[in-house]
């Protein structure tokens, strides 16, 4: 891996040498998640030496968060790395000897906890009853038999019918629930029993999907998110160690945290720079050549780029971009914006003394007998609790003591980011005592959340294809700004990246590495370089 330490004065490096033929182009990048740090690292290894990160929080990461629990790390946000087969978030880890394999499942669904392949899923009622075993794997081929009938709406191109009203859920729940009650051989209160299982696969599948509910799920685009083949694994010493890989070459005068941009000015004629450097940026002691952008920090600061790749997550996009951008986004890249989803799915970790589980359980998941006909997954403010669909049991004991992980996503996670820590300790313990049945089991010694929702800075998870909206969607996101049919504007001013701005792989750590190599290769393609092998994404 060649240094990304770059001389601004250097001739040894004929791509330096070559770029150095005219003015270095000035390029910030907005972000330093995996997105923008994978930009950078690009960009700086192909000879681009005047680049800056703007990272408006005190670290480096987004949305891949390691903590330091006693002896062992914690993930608060990003966790396994999904699919091995040429996943270059796989490769990275691979190379630098940080993997752990998990599980052989290759698809999402039923993947309910990925922190060991061994043991069994405990499904506990409300009334603190396990149901059978056999059950349980017999309503799970059901459910999975009508997961592959979601995916072939887009796959095979299969007409959607109005009643499902292009929902993932509201199709899901009508085929499922009338294949439970056309069952000859069940009796009513087995029916009775999966139709409650069925929605806490629900609120699973809507963890994974990072959505308030499946209900907002398109039926029509769910199959176009692509699964990479192979083993899903974990990173022992965190995800944290990924960003860290991608950001060990990278100058530490190019990354200044702590940044936060409060306006993005382009297609700026000389005299629109001029004007708004000298109304905000008082400080300027020597009037720069023009450049087509300025980003104006909310410091006051004002930094000038002929190109600014903006990293931010879908939620940031969703609260800022009509004051972020001036002049305003398109009207179709704004509907874009708008159109697709992001939620929060939250993590809950307990820590005990002593498991109180036994020692096959991978994991307790909670089933309410009384949603057996529940519509909706929304719940009152004070029943924020009824969204929590599971607790994993963390994978080896050696490595993290007696350790649950919680899932809780929408708007209920959000309400959950509010309560304090002992609110949420006590409301835990409670489920899981009412779940298990045994009133016996203390609170936990220590809890740690996270809370992606209330992040100013992330405002969200990861995202989503929502109802009415599609894979053109994420394109016209993810398409720099001017529009490439204004040709007298200088080109690639505003560029995009991010998980949410990739089609096939959105939601995904590869996704967001994918972006940002893509969005570098656009400007080291304008200034007529191309990567090196190294760089290629393979994939």
């Amino acid at each position: 891996m060649q240094s990304c330490e770059i001389s601004s004065d250097s001739t040894d490096d004929p791509l330096s040498s070559a770029l150095h033929r005219q003015r270095q182009p000035r390029i910030v990048v907005i972000g330093a998640g995996l997105a923008g740090l994978v930009t950078t690292k690009t960009l700086l290894e192909s000879g681009f030496t005047n680049v800056t990160v703007l990272e408006a929080s005190d670290r480096i990461g987004g949305r891949v968060q390691s903590i330091q629990h006693g002896k062992t790390t914690l993930e608060l946000g990003a966790t396994w790395i999904h699919g091995a087969n040429g996943n270059p978030i796989y490769h990275l880890a691979e190379d630098n000897g940080l993997l752990e394999h998990t599980t052989e499942e290759e698809r999402s669904v039923g993947r309910i906890s990925l922190y060991t392949k061994n043991g069994v899923a405990h499904y506990q009622t409300n009334n603190g009853r396990r149901i059978p075993k056999d059950l349980v794997e017999e309503f799970s081929d059901l459910y999975n038999e009508v997961y592959e009938l979601t995916q072939e709406f887009f796959q095979n191109g299969k007409p959607v019918g109005a009643e499902s009203q292009n929902s993932v859920g509201i199709f899901t729940r009508d085929v499922v629930r009338k294949k439970i009650m056309l069952d000859p051989y069940d009796s009513e209160s087995t029916k009775k029993l999966k139709l409650s299982m069925l929605q806490q696969y629900l609120k699973v599948e809507s963890c994974e999907s990072s959505s308030p509910s499946m209900d907002e799920v398109s039926l029509s685009e769910f199959g176009e998110w692509t699964e990479i083949p192979g083993a899903h694994h974990v990173i022992p010493a965190g995800f944290i160690k990924i960003v860290e890989i991608l950001a060990q070459d990278i100058p530490s005068r190019v990354l200044r945290l702590s940044k936060p941009v409060h306006r993005i000015h382009w297609n700026c004629s000389s005299h629109d720079t001029e004007e708004i450097v000298d109304q905000v940026d008082h400080n300027q002691d020597q009037r720069p050549s023009h450049s087509p952008v300025c980003v104006e920090c909310e410091d006051g600061e004002c930094l000038l780029a002929d190109h600014v790749i903006v990293t931010a997550s879908l939620g940031v996009l969703k609260k800022a971009h009509e004051t972020l951008f001036s002049p305003g986004l398109p009207l179709d890249k704004a509907q874009a914006i708008q159109k697709l989803g992001i939620s929060t799915t939250d993590k809950i970790f307990l820590e005990f003394a002593e498991p109180f589980w036994s020692p096959e359980c991978n994991s307790i998941q909670f089933v309410w007998e009384d949603e057996a006909q529940l519509e909706s997954q929304a719940y009152p403010e004070e029943l924020w609790y009824r969204k929590i669909c599971s607790f994993d049991v963390l994978y080896p004991p050696e490595r993290y003591g007696h350790m649950l992980s919680g899932w809780i996503c929408g708007e209920e996670a959000l309400r959950m980011e509010r309560c304090d820590d002992e609110t949420v300790a006590e409301i835990c313990t409670e489920l899981l005592r009412q779940f298990t049945g045994n009133q016996n089991i203390p609170k936990p010694r220590r809890i740690l959340r996270s809370s992606w929702g209330s992040n100013p800075y992330i405002r969200g998870s990861y995202s989503f294809t929502r109802v009415g909206s599609s894979g053109r969607d994420v394109e016209k996101l993810a398409e720099p700004l001017p529009y490439i049919k204004n040709t007298k504007a200088p080109p690639l001013q505003v560029l995009f990246a991010g998980e949410a701005t990739h089609r096939k792989y959105y939601s995904t750590t590869h996704g967001a590495l994918l972006s940002g190599q893509r969005e570098a290769n656009r400007l080291i393609e304008l200034y007529q370089y191309s990567f090196g092998e190294t760089t290629k994404p393979n994939i």
